[in-house]
């Protein structure tokens, strides 16, 4: 009975080892073009159907004080967008005079090697189907913009300040569809035209339009809302783990990330390493004492900092790199990262919550009375 209340009690957690074993076993279901046809239920419906929940239990009030707070999405935009790719660069660069092979770290963003017996040991732990992919891909990473869907979910599911975090989060893809482009052309020296009209009308639609709906809503069924309090953490969550398994589907299914376990658990290493570093910084700047953040900014500034857009960021590289041979190695860190930071961020929300709301109590007790 225990391990069923249990079960019952972290069943997001479960859902979420169930979600990554079932694409594990049979990826094609959750894969673009599938039965799922994730390209539709997620990149679409999901996505409206997140924002939508959103829309219809945010206060009105809550969220227009949000878009007020302007020192909070500074701190956000410039975090991801400029501290992020800087800081990264700067990583690889120290890496550079590493005694790691300087052929790792030269070039293009990666190094393909085919036929080649005289192939460094150093490479082949590198090594994906039957290439090399370079470190120095982690770049297009840090100049990807933030998603429009997790780290929304992510911050809700924690009771953070939902409302900045889903204007940062629609804010940062927008203005990332002009300055991503502009950030690979800075740091790799790559450029292309994007097509802004289609991918600013899809984050329109898929985001601005149904929490205005939501909104609208609300404003008839509030009453009702407020008396019977529907469970919309548990349907964001819900939504969550599709998002999960069909990210994890393409990412199984890929055949350019087969690795072997070696290297699979040396960019595991790198990458979550990355991503609780800056979770940390940015909690660390967020905590200081004259910040003017509270605790629950703090969790949407975690969040909303940190994680990077799969389903904004291979459509830019797809463009920026068109026509370049071996585009999907390029791809790799970022098919890695996104499951990854998706699966930390939902592993910390317990710990997360739970200094958030001994942090607010704090808060609370230090107050003066009047």
């Amino acid at each position: 009975m225990r391990l069923l209340e249990r079960m019952r009690k972290d069943w997001f957690m479960v859902g979420i080892v169930l979600a990554i074993a079932g694409a594990k076993l049979e990826p094609s279901i959750g894969v673009n073009g599938g039965p799922l046809k994730p390209e539709i239920t997620v990149s679409y419906i999901a996505v409206a159907t997140i924002f939508f929940n959103s829309g219809l239990s945010l206060k009105t009030e809550e969220l227009t004080s949000a878009l007020v707070h302007l020192k909070l999405h500074l701190f956000i935009q410039i975090f991801t967008l400029a501290f992020f790719p800087a800081t990264i660069w700067l990583f690889l660069q120290l890496l550079s005079i590493t005694p790691i092979n300087e052929w790792l770290l030269k070039g293009s963003y990666y190094t393909y090697w085919r036929n080649n017996s005289e192939m460094p040991v150093s490479f082949a732990c590198w090594g994906v189907s039957g290439g090399v992919v370079s470190i120095n891909n982690l770049q297009t990473v840090g100049c990807m913009p933030p998603p429009v869907s997790s780290a929304v979910i992510l911050t809700k599911a924690v009771g953070g300040n939902e409302a900045a975090a889903i204007f940062n989060s629609a804010f940062g893809s927008f203005l990332g569809i002009v300055i991503t482009p502009l950030l690979l052309l800075l740091f790799l020296g790559s450029s292309s035209s994007v097509p802004f009209t289609s991918i600013f009308s899809q984050l329109f639609m898929t985001v601005v339009v149904p929490l205005i709906i939501g909104q609208i809503v609300r404003r008839y069924i509030k009453d009702w809302l407020e008396r019977k309090k529907p469970p919309f953490g548990a349907i964001s969550s819900s939504v969550l783990l599709m998002i999960i398994y069909t990210t994890f589907c393409d990412t199984f299914s890929n055949p350019n990330i087969d690795l072997d376990k070696f290297s699979l658990v040396l960019i595991l290493f790198i990458i979550f390493s990355i991503q609780l570093s800056f979770m940390l910084l940015t909690f660390i700047f967020s905590t200081r004492n004259n910040s003017g953040f509270t605790p629950a900014d703090t969790v949407a500034i975690i969040f909303c900092s940190t994680h990077k857009s799969l389903t904004l960021g291979i459509p830019m590289l797809k463009i920026v790199f068109a026509g370049h041979e071996h585009l999907s190695l390029i791809s790799v860190p970022l098919l890695i990262y996104h499951p990854a930071q998706i699966l930390l961020g939902s592993v910390l929300v317990p710990t997360i919550k739970s200094w958030m709301v001994s942090r607010q109590k704090g808060v609370k007790l230090t107050r003066p009375t009047v």
